[in-house]
């Protein structure tokens, strides 16, 4: 699985510094367990993208508009956060 660790400045100025997997690097196991109802395509602007804060557990979006230096990729065999 590929994790990201990137900083990026939030809509009122703040630094965030996130870790996060991207949605469509989720198992689908674990994505079925957190969202439930009827699936609507989330709408978001140019260079928004939904992840999963590995912090907050939780659904975020994380900005690559206002990314501060580099955001780090790694690869990790397993998660027990994932496990279902």
């Amino acid at each position: 699985m590929r994790t990201f660790t990137g900083v990026f400045i939030k809509k009122n100025g703040e630094e965030r510094k996130m870790s996060f997997v991207k949605v469509d690097d989720l198992p689908a196991e674990f994505l079925e367990t957190k969202i439930s109802g009827k699936r609507k395509k989330v709408n978001l602007s140019e260079g928004l993208e939904l992840v999963w804060d590995l912090d907050q557990s939780e659904f975020r979006i994380f900005n690559w508009n206002t990314v501060r230096g580099n955001v780090v990729e790694k690869h990790v065999e397993s998660d027990n956060r994932f496990l279902v």
